[in-house]
Parts: C-alpha cells; sequence; structure tokens
C-alpha cells in the first residue's frame, strides 16, 4: 500500500484568495485572477515542499544558474525560507502534467524607516515559453505585486533589463528616478484600511486552496 505523504506549502494559500485583482492598473483580456486563471486545469498557489518533483528548479534555470541541487538541499532552503515567514514563492501549476510552468517572489524586508514598516522585493520571475497567449506572466507578476499590497508592504521595487521597462510599467510600476532599470509601485499613500499586519500571516497551513518545462521565456531580474 502506497502512503499518502501530506503537502506542505510555504505559505498560507488562503492569501491568494484575498486578493482583489481590480485593484491593479493592469488589463487583463479576458479577465483572469489568482483565484480564477483562465483554465481549469491552470492553477496559482504558493510553492509545496513537493515542487522538486515538479521541475520547480528545472523551470529557474531558464532564468539564471540554478546548479545540481539535491532534494536534500532543496528541503532545506524550503524549510528555512518557511520558518522566517519572509518569502511568498509563488507558482502556476498546469495540473494536467503535474509541471510548474511560471513562478516568481516577493521577498519581504523589514525595515526601521517609515515607522517600521515593510517593503517588498519581486525576484526570479519565468514563464515557461509554450504557454503564450494565456497572460501568465501579467498573472504571475500582478498576484504578488497584489499580495505584497496586501500584506501592508509600503513598496515593492524590482529590477529588469530595457526590453521590459514597458511591460512592468503596464502594471503600474515607474522607474526609479537616477536608477535606469530600478521600478517601484508603492503603496504607502493608499488609506490605513488597506494595510494589513503581515505577522498574522506567518502561519501556514496544509489545507488545499479551493481551487485547485521546459522551454522557457523568463522576466529576467537580476539575481
Amino acid at each position: 500500500m502506497v502512503e499518502f505523504q501530506e503537502e506542505t506549502y510555504l505559505y498560507d494559500p488562503n492569501l491568494l484568495l484575498k486578493l482583489d485583482f481590480h485593484q491593479s492598473p493592469a488589463k487583463f483580456n479576458p479577465f483572469i485572477s489568482a483565484a480564477c486563471p483562465g483554465e481549469t486545469w491552470l492553477k496559482v498557489r504558493p510553492l509545496k515542499d513537493s515542487d522538486f518533483d515538479r521541475g520547480f528548479l528545472q523551470l529557474l534555470s531558464q532564468l539564471t544558474h540554478v546548479g545540481p541541487v539535491s532534494r536534500t538541499q532543496f528541503l532545506t532552503r524550503f524549510s528555512q525560507m518557511k520558518s522566517t515567514g519572509d518569502y511568498y514563492v509563488t507558482v502556476i501549476e498546469d495540473a494536467r502534467k503535474n509541471e510548474i510552468i511560471a513562478a516568481a517572489s516577493l521577498v519581504i524586508e523589514r525595515k526601521f524607516i517609515h515607522n517600521c514598516a515593510i517593503r517588498g522585493r519581486l525576484e526570479d520571475v519565468v514563464v515557461n515559453d509554450t504557454y503564450r497567449g494565456k497572460q501568465l506572466g501579467k498573472l504571475i507578476v500582478v498576484t504578488v505585486s497584489l499580495l505584497a499590497r496586501y500584506l501592508g508592504c509600503y513598496k515593492m521595487t524590482l529590477d529588469c533589463k530595457d526590453k521590459l521597462i514597458k511591460f512592468y510599467e503596464s502594471l503600474g510600476y515607474v522607474l526609479v528616478p537616477g536608477n535606469a532599470n530600478s521600478m517601484t509601485i508603492r503603496y504607502d499613500d493608499e488609506p490605513s484600511s488597506a494595510k494589513h499586519n503581515l505577522t498574522s500571516f506567518n502561519s501556514v497551513t496544509n489545507d488545499s486552496p479551493p481551487a485547485e518545462a521546459c522551454q522557457t521565456v523568463s522576466l529576467d531580474f537580476n539575481s
């Protein structure tokens, strides 16, 4: 008899259901969101400890050098990231193939400035090139950007190549004066009702979210 091994999420998947995609300036046609990504077999969710077997590292290798990471190394790093509560690696899975086809990371920085505020960094964005036309690049970036907003970040920053500036501008990011490839989106001018306490979301649930590679194009960020 095969023993079922419970999978662990990096962060609470229910957070993704709380995101309001109408708050983003991104234009989806047709409209999609993390909860309804457009196809029943597409699943937007946090990274799982079992995603080592779903091609997550192979997907990242299309973005930058990954190296021969073992399962033990992967699980150790996953556990370290989960224990801090400051890493929100989010993926899109093709449930038909049991493969990770897109990913992006929100990394939380805790500051003394701005009244001990928190800032988000958008990192390691990559999308499988064979899924063009499904707005997945836009979907994964907007998902983590709205997650940063929901968690109470006063801003989210990224670094990108010249060719991607227009793409990120369409999602609400603006160039930082004096730093040609640094972009930011600010949340600190929003009403206090839009703020949330990050610490209340640091516990991880193992419940599955309600909804349930690789020739790849990357939305290159500096590693």
